[in-house]
């Protein structure tokens, strides 16, 4: 296919389907504050929609800026704009409006939030060579003061500036839009976009898919979503708190029966295995990553506690687990040795994608676990919730199970896979990377994922700017550690 030459196009209701922006603010709200900043957004909806129909929408935009980023840092917004928004941008595109965009050499957007918001989306995933937006006043101290720096004249003329040798060929434009632009280009297209052309052979078909993200909203926030989750979260509190409290309490054989009572549901497809008697070694159940409750779930779903190892989960997790947890170091030969030790005493869980992934993907698996044992019993673990998610890389992990017990209905799909034959492990010659890979094939197969490479790093890199690894230091030590610090100045 041959590319044409350039392209402008707005992002807000042409790339994305939706030209309101209010509910991505309610994002930044929540994920970069907190709940009390999140209400209070939501609060001047109304006089937003109010200003908006007295023709008055640049002045509730700024409206909304304010509210949801004043007295923020600006490193917080940056890390909900990498972290957060690019899974809901990428729930909301227009894939006609992509296909006729990614046809072009150089493609700009032009959005109406400021530019920190968008940019690492556009560029990373629809692949834009350059973004136009608004900037946030940011004061000395790095925190932004809910100030924005350009207006709609200030933005038309920077895309004019992107463009003094030569006219874009086409702008993509609502057809209420006030960017004045568009008459630089020398074609103007409105939706709906019809693209006719044979676009199989196109290399940018699709946009860049989002493998990682984080924080807890699953519903993008809209208004009514926003308020629903408001009006829930008093008693999603309690109903977590009485879940929890039942799990920890109840014999393991009686919480299926008891789980349906308070909203929970459980799927288990295909044969559990029964438990090996007379045998120096345990049943290693290798788990697809999704929560932090997948050891706890296959445990409630064979009436008995099986130890699992973790990693960097919070010791209030470990707490409140209702199961046996043994804590791994990342240490191959000093884990390989725990894992041993457990399975001399019998059954194990381990889920060796390392961390977890919402998306229908499956991360590089480890191929320790190989290593150890030839009693390998796959299962494929899956969950769906309705507000909050329960996994997260860059918040307060202790808060994981408890978020997760928040949800009305929390569903978990567990499907039981035939152990290996022997052939399929290293006891036939098989090198613990192929057994590890053959393993992940058959889960994502099983769920309909798709298995990457990516691992733990990738995706801590991608989300939190670090490679996950989580300090075992005490309080008792960290409190030490600023006293020595502090201890020369104080003498």
């Amino acid at each position: 296919m041959v590319m044409e030459n350039s392209i402008v196009s707005e992002f807000e209701g042409i790339l994305l389907k939706d030209s309101d922006p209010f509910s991505y603010f309610m994002l930044v709200a929540f994920e970069a504050s907190g709940l009390i900043r999140f209400a209070l957004l939501l609060l001047c909806w109304p006089v937003i929609r109010f200003l908006d129909a007295l023709g008055m929408g640049d002045a509730g935009l700024k409206l909304m800026v304010f509210v949801a980023t004043a007295g923020l840092r600006v490193l917080e917004i940056e890390s909900v704009s990498r972290a957060v928004l690019p899974k809901f941008f990428m729930d909301d595109i227009d894939m006609e409006a992509w296909r006729v965009f990614s046809r072009y050499d150089k493609r700009v957007v032009v959005t109406k939030m400021p530019r920190i918001m968008v940019e690492r989306f556009v560029k990373e995933h629809l692949r834009a060579d350059e973004v136009v937006g608004s900037e946030l006043v940011v004061n000395r101290f790095g925190f932004a003061t809910g100030l924005v720096d350009g207006d709609i004249g200030f933005i038309s003329s920077k895309v004019a500036k992107l463009f003094v040798d030569d006219e874009p060929s086409l702008g993509l434009r609502r057809a209420t839009s006030s960017f004045q632009f568009f008459s630089i280009c020398k074609e103007q297209m409105h939706p709906p976009f019809i693209t006719v052309e044979n676009c199989h052979d196109h290399k940018l078909l699709r946009p860049l898919p989002v493998i990682f993200h984080d924080g807890r909203l699953v519903m993008r926030p809209t208004p009514l979503t926003a308020l629903l989750i408001l009006s829930w979260m008093p008693l999603g509190i309690v109903l977590a708190t009485i879940r929890i409290t039942i799990g920890v309490m109840l014999p393991m054989r009686i919480i299926p029966y008891v789980t349906p009572l308070f909203g929970g549901k459980i799927i288990v497809k295909g044969k559990p295995p029964s438990p090996i008697s007379g045998s120096n070694s345990g049943v290693l159940f290798v788990c697809t990553h999704r929560t932090l409750m997948d050891p706890v779930v296959l445990s409630t779903v064979l009436m008995r506690k099986i130890p699992a190892v973790t990693y960097s989960i919070s010791r209030l997790s470990e707490i409140l687990s209702p199961i046996p947890t043994v804590r791994l170091t990342r240490i191959r030969e000093v884990d390989a040795q725990k894992i041993k030790q457990e399975l001399s005493k019998g059954d194990l869980v381990v889920c060796p994608e390392g961390t977890t992934c919402r998306e229908p993907f499956l991360l590089r698996f480890s191929g320790l676990f190989a290593e150890l044992t030839d009693r390998i019993v796959p299962v494929a673990m899956n969950y769906r919730v309705g507000f909050f998610h329960a996994t997260t890389a860059g918040g307060w992990k202790a808060l994981d199970p408890i978020f997760f017990f928040m949800n009305p209905r929390p569903v978990y799909e567990v499907t039981f896979l035939n152990q290996l034959p022997a052939e399929a492990t290293c006891s036939s010659g098989k090198s613990p990377h192929d057994v590890a890979n053959y393993v992940q094939r058959i889960l994502a197969a099983t769920l309909g994922f798709e298995c990457t490479n990516f691992t733990r790093k990738d995706k801590y890199r991608v989300l939190a700017g670090n490679d996950g690894t989580v300090s075992c230091t005490s309080l008792v030590d960290k409190v030490k550690k600023v006293v020595s610090t502090f201890k020369p100045f104080l003498q």
